[in-house]
């Protein structure tokens, strides 16, 4: 059972991983006695100073008025009124990569979603991303210089060029690797429990 476990791929400013949240939540506390649970960053989008299109504006609005009519999520319309929207999601991405080092991924990446859907704070921004790492009690001097480093960087895309080899369609994604073989497992945004029988059912 050591050699098995479950790699959770997200993007911390990917809308339909803040939808799945709760449920995620869940079957990780069900499953940490199991096996190991790793965070993959997926990269959703690659930096950028632009002004987010409007059109992508438009359709990124359907798509958390999608969501919160699926699946009752919260999101804050303001963002759209009070930010200036960047398709840019790389930032986000190794802030999550900085707080796994110090044992506070998982703390980051909900940071990060609640700043993003529910204060109107906008994640492509990196005051935003300091001050969400301040919060949750990593060292603001340290965290600043090591998100504009070479090195975090790089580790962003060994991490993304890893991601892209799993078995994967998207985000959110699961996958279980199991006696060196990768499962990808169906996702269920609202019961946790048919995604753990489908675990069990390969680790069994």
């Amino acid at each position: 059972m050591a050699q098995s476990k479950l790699v959770y791929v997200h993007d911390p400013m990917c809308s339909w991983c803040w939808g799945y949240a709760p449920s995620w939540h869940k079957l990780k506390a069900a499953l940490e006695s199991k096996l190991v649970v790793e965070y993959k960053v997926g990269g959703l989008a690659p930096d950028s100073q632009d002004p987010m299109p409007q059109n992508m504006q438009d359709m990124l609005q359907n798509t958390w008025h999608k969501i919160a009519a699926q699946l009752g999520t919260e999101f804050n319309f303001d963002f759209w009124r009070n930010c200036k929207p960047r398709r840019s999601t790389y930032p986000a991405c190794r802030a999550a990569l900085i707080a796994r080092k110090a044992g506070k991924e998982s703390a980051m990446v909900a940071a990060i979603q609640q700043a993003y859907y529910l204060n109107a704070q906008n994640p492509s921004d990196e005051s935003t991303l300091i001050s969400l790492a301040e919060q949750i009690g990593l060292n603001k001097a340290q965290f600043a210089n090591r998100l504009q480093s070479k090195e975090l960087n790089d580790e962003l895309i060994a991490e993304l060029n890893y991601v892209h080899s799993l078995p994967i369609q998207g985000f959110p994604s699961l996958v279980l690797i199991n006696e060196g073989s990768a499962y990808p497992i169906a996702i269920n945004y609202t019961d946790w429990q048919k995604i753990l029988n489908q675990i069990n059912a390969i680790l069994s």
